[in-house]
């Protein structure tokens, strides 16, 4: 993850992460998101985006996971997916260290608290986890690869604002948001363009440095015959020590799951093709306006 936080630079938002119940904040229902005007939503998060501008109203929910439940939503930008991770504690999946080795936190009370996952460590973690998110999600939006359009920021101090959110443009409409590309049908060509597309992606992100950490058809989308890359939090650099192992697992990821589409190749040969097509020139950047 690229946003690395001292103790006191996290104190200075620790505020927007402290709860009222001391119970950790899991699967939101979305009953508690919603409501006839603004001030009866039961959500306190919620609430806070829309006061704070960022939504104007949680439509629908599209999809949980095992980090984060993704609902669909409107902005003054246009619909959004607006995906809100669980507090670390209350998630299922919470493995994270192959994904923060070789990170540097100069704070050693931050780090220890961290390391130890006290209350004020996972808080930390939660913060530096979704901040890793939209940082990257910046990155390679302006970088010019398919990922969603990042709809807060592309500053720190304001999308920091949103945690433990993250808002990005839905891909697709609110009546029909794109499949993953594990559930979509594809004819025997578009299966080959996904394909080519996505070890396209693969590449763009490693000739920026990156391993995507979780590299597979469930965290592609599939809409108008192109491929966009989600789910950006456990991006790590070559700084990680489990960085070629990242990349090698990312590839056979892929591999095995566009098998299903027909495409039969292995890891070994995604990886070297990957490799191979990084050392070319990469996409042309999004002029981003400050």
């Amino acid at each position: 993850m690229s946003a690395r936080w001292s103790e006191d630079q996290w104190g200075e938002s620790e505020q927007r992460l402290r709860r009222k119940h001391t119970k950790p904040a899991g699967r939101r229902r979305i009953t508690d998101l919603t409501a006839e005007q603004p001030e009866d939503i039961a959500d306190d998060m919620i609430r806070r985006l829309t006061d704070g501008g960022f939504i104007t109203e949680v439509l629908a929910e599209l999809k949980s996971g095992k980090e984060a439940t993704a609902y669909i939503a409107n902005t003054y930008k246009g619909t959004a997916l607006l995906k809100i991770y669980r507090d670390f504690a209350a998630r299922s999946f919470k493995n994270d260290a192959i994904y923060r080795e070789g990170q540097v936190v100069l704070d050693e009370r931050a780090a220890r608290a961290m390391h130890n996952r006290s209350r004020k460590g996972l808080e930390m973690l939660q913060f530096d986890w979704v901040m890793a998110e939209w940082a990257h999600l910046w990155h390679l939006w302006q970088a010019g690869l398919s990922v969603p359009e990042p709809l807060v920021g592309p500053h720190p101090f304001d999308y920091a604002a949103t945690i433990p959110a993250v808002l990005m443009r839905l891909i697709g409409t609110e009546d029909e948001p794109a499949p993953r590309l594990s559930e979509a049908k594809l004819t025997p060509e578009q299966a080959q363009n996904a394909w080519n597309q996505s070890v396209q992606g693969m590449a763009d992100m490693l000739r920026l440095g990156y391993a995507h950490g979780d590299y597979s058809t469930y965290n592609l989308l599939w809409w108008e015959n192109t491929v966009i890359i989600i789910d950006f939090p456990q991006l790590t650099t070559r700084q990680n020590p489990n960085f070629r192992d990242l990349l090698r697992r990312d590839a056979e990821s892929l591999s095995i799951s566009f098998r299903k589409h027909g495409i039969q190749e292995t890891g070994e040969s995604t990886l070297r093709e990957v490799q191979r097509r990084a050392l070319g020139p990469g996409p042309a950047p999004r002029l981003v306006l400050p």
